[in-house]
């Protein structure tokens, strides 16, 4: 009996790794639902998978990416029983607010979290909650306005045609910009009056931050089928899109800039732009890191 105990004390490891896999089967920990707003293409620093099996820190970082892109309320994936390091790591992405963000920022905007929780047992499985930041009926006010207007900002457009893309961008970035302010009273003050940081205060207030002006031009980007995401600074927070073959920046708020008289302008100089030539503007909230933000590198 004293050996047998020895011998299950000694294992314990092994013991419940078989146990992980008899009863946690690797099957069940595939992708399977996802909303309306998963977007099925991939960026070089996240892409989606299929398997919810997590064999090194690069698996972990797309399934976070993935789970997020389905719009769930939760998911779980589990480590392989070969990762050793996984719940350490696992630890290290959940802890790391920065990290999470820059995920966060590659998904469709009524997708994106504003709180995420994770945890996890001994045996590997992980469970992330997540409360988004756009609620339902956000959601649904937010798209009738949206459907509403959409037809006149993009009259003419053809999605094959690259100067039609380039015009109909602007076109749609003239008119948030016309339409809205830039919230200081918030960024200054921290005094919230409207829902600046989110697409329902540019589009029904007139006021917006970086993070509402940002969501605002994905979501028509979206219902254009182009790809985009946001870039995000240490300070700031600006849009990235494709065209053909090619990526630019574009920076609304930059181009809505805060006059000391009141006075209300509209620039371009932000409006889809490389990076080389975004950076020689001004570095001073535009320096991001393009290991995360590739497809921006050297544009």
């Amino acid at each position: 009996l004293i050996g047998f105990i020895a011998l299950i004390y000694y294992n314990q490891d092994k013991i419940n790794n078989i146990y992980k896999d008899l009863v946690y089967k690797d099957s069940d920990y595939t992708l399977k639902n996802k909303n309306e707003y998963y977007r099925n293409y991939d960026f070089i620093y996240v892409k989606n998978v299929n398997s919810f099996v997590a064999k090194n820190k690069r698996d972990i970082r797309d399934i976070f990416y993935t789970g997020l892109n389905t719009g769930s309320t939760s998911f779980d994936f589990k480590c392989s029983t070969e990762y050793e390091n996984c719940l350490k790591d696992v630890e290290e992405l959940a802890n790391d607010n920065t990290k999470l963000s820059n995920i966060n920022n590659f998904v469709h905007p009524y997708n994106s979290f504003k709180d995420i929780n994770t945890t996890y047992n001994n045996i590997g499985i992980v469970t992330v909650e997540i409360k988004h930041m756009y609620t339902k009926e956000d959601i649904e006010t937010i798209n009738n306005k949206l459907n509403a207007i959409y037809p006149a900002l993009t009259q003419g457009y053809n999605k094959n045609d690259l100067k039609s893309i380039k015009n109909t961008i602007t076109t749609i970035h003239n008119y948030i910009i016309n339409t809205t302010k830039y919230d200081s009273d918030r960024a200054d003050n921290n005094i919230k009056k409207y829902k600046s940081d989110i697409a329902y205060g540019p589009l029904f207030e007139g006021y917006a931050l970086c993070g509402g002006y940002t969501d605002l031009l994905e979501l028509i980007l979206e219902k254009m089928e182009i790809e985009s995401y946001k870039v995000s600074s240490d300070m700031h927070v600006w849009n990235a899109v494709k065209i053909g073959n090619n990526w630019y920046n574009i920076d609304l708020t930059w181009d809505d800039p805060v006059t000391n008289t009141g006075e209300d302008m509209l620039l371009n100089d932000y409006l889809l732009v490389g990076t080389k030539i975004m950076q020689e503007k001004d570095t001073s909230q535009h320096t991001f890191n393009q290991e995360i933000y590739n497809e921006l590198k050297g544009t």
